[in-house]
């Protein structure tokens, strides 16, 4: 495959030059979805086909001859979690075959804002159910609609991550030049880190979530899942945009620059201080634990300190995603078309037992506790747990931390730090740090900040890629 598939910056140069078109890209990475996707090893990552894909492509080819790109996303083929509403061909089932036959009335937010830069959306990925809100039993990248996700870098036998393994085995396996997540607690940076991908958890509100299927309202965002930081930017510029319909995203501080990708720092990790709580770390075996050894080594060798800290531990569990899960499927369920055969989590929860053999695979454990919430959000434990998870997750957590050690990152593997950011809702970003010596397993360098810090986060994860010392290496297919 020609070099220019790779990332947003090269694909767009090989347009601009007439080198190729985006109805010839288009068609190449539905040829090598057809090849390596749906046959060979079956990576299983792409759910459906926007069948007007290559139209719309021929439609912006003409465009862009007539008047010019609208900009770098111009006729960039892009996968969009299949959680995402586009009104359009294309199902959105969050991977259950519940809403097998539910298609969105209009586009989410996200699917307009990036049909407006004039990017392709070639279709939706596969997912873990309900974005791993169903069983806790049940495997990350399984679905009861779209079956099971591998890994690219080790199919059958490395987790995918989860829950949007399909938006990142997709773009690991060049089947779209960038993709779509969501998370709610890890779901971005899970995949990104397993399939060797920069995975963007942006601050909550930065990118509207109007038209997502919901878990938590105080922790859902969607997020980029790119080869590189630079196109990670690129994108968030095209979705950290304000929304009339959420208004979370009127919380960014009006002197807060949405220009992403000229803030790119290349020399940000000099002088930078970070801190890391090793208990991250416990879960590696010896292969992982080198790879990060060595990432930490890198940091320094640009400049970074490297603080050891101690994250606030906590064994209470918290009830709020629960509360809001009830509280918001049933808000989105009530909206879809009277053919669907459910309207409410109830609903839902008796469908899955009516067709148990091809809806339960893994159970619905997590469905039934949040079925005993009110759904209302006026229980007092709900409130009580949500104000407790605030002051933990920031003013006793991750800003005390910052403060006391002037940090301007936290460092963890992978997604092993991702709960207390969650809880927060701030961002974070996973950069590619090297693969396990034996098995060429990845692993993923995560680095967190405070709210709306998505400038530094990117620049520090730019200055790491461009410098480490690792090599990327693309999956065996």
């Amino acid at each position: 495959m020609n070099e220019w598939f790779k990332d947003v910056s090269l694909l767009q140069a090989a347009l601009v030059s007439g080198e190729t078109t985006s109805r010839e890209v288009t068609m190449a990475y539905l040829e090598r979805i057809a090849e390596f996707d749906q046959s060979g090893p079956s990576i299983n990552s792409v759910k459906e086909i926007n069948p007007d894909a290559l139209h719309i492509a021929e439609a912006l080819d003409q465009e862009r001859k007539q008047k010019g790109a609208r900009g770098p996303l111009h006729g960039i083929p892009i996968l969009l979690k299949d959680n995402i509403d586009t009104g359009d061909k294309m199902h959105t089932s969050a991977g259950s075959i519940a809403l097998k036959d539910h298609y969105a009335k209009e586009d989410s937010f996200v699917a307009s804002q990036l049909r407006k830069a004039g990017a392709i959306l070639l279709g939706k990925a596969n997912l873990t159910e309900w974005a791993n809100f169903m069983s806790e039993a049940m495997p990350n990248g399984y679905s009861s609609r779209g079956g099971q996700v591998l890994n690219p870098y080790g199919p059958g036998t490395f987790d995918v991550g989860g829950s949007s393994s399909g938006s990142a085995a997709a773009v690991a396996c060049s089947f779209a030049t960038a993709a779509i997540g969501t998370e709610t607690s890890g779901s971005i940076l899970s995949p990104a880190s397993a399939n060797s991908l920069v995975g963007l958890k942006p601050t909550v509100g930065l990118i509207s979530r109007n038209g997502i299927i919901p878990i938590s309202h105080s922790q859902d965002t969607a997020g980029p899942i790119t080869r590189t930081v630079k196109d990670a930017a690129l994108l968030l510029e095209v979705l950290a945009t304000q929304d009339a319909h959420d208004p979370a995203t009127s919380t960014k501080p009006l002197q807060t620059s949405n220009l992403y990708t000229l803030e790119l720092n290349p020399y940000a990790l000099q002088g930078a201080r970070v801190g890391v709580d090793y208990t991250f770390f416990e879960d590696l075996n010896k292969e992982e634990r080198n790879v990060m050894d060595q990432a930490i080594e890198d940091l320094k060798s640009q400049g970074a300190e490297v603080i050891e800290i101690s994250f606030p531990v906590t064994e209470r569990e918290s009830s709020v995603m629960f509360h809001e899960f009830k509280h918001g499927i049933n808000a989105y369920l009530s909206s879809c078309a009277p053919h669907i055969p459910v309207h409410t989590l109830q609903e839902l929860i008796a469908f899955h037992r009516e067709h148990e053999e091809s809806a339960l695979e893994y159970g619905q454990s997590v469905l039934l506790d949040a079925e005993q919430t009110s759904g209302t959000l006026t229980d007092s434990t709900y409130i009580k747990d949500r104000l407790e998870d605030l002051r933990i997750s920031t003013s006793d957590g991750l800003d005390a931390l910052r403060e006391e050690h002037r940090l301007d990152a936290f460092l963890s593997p992978n997604a092993a730090g991702s709960q207390l950011p969650a809880m927060a809702g701030y961002p974070s970003i996973t950069v590619p740090a090297g693969y396990t010596e034996d098995e060429g397993k990845p692993v993923g360098l995560t680095l967190t900040a405070s709210a709306f810090e998505e400038s530094k986060l990117l620049s520090l994860g730019y200055h790491y890629e461009q410098t480490k010392s690792t090599p990327h290496q693309e999956p065996e297919l």
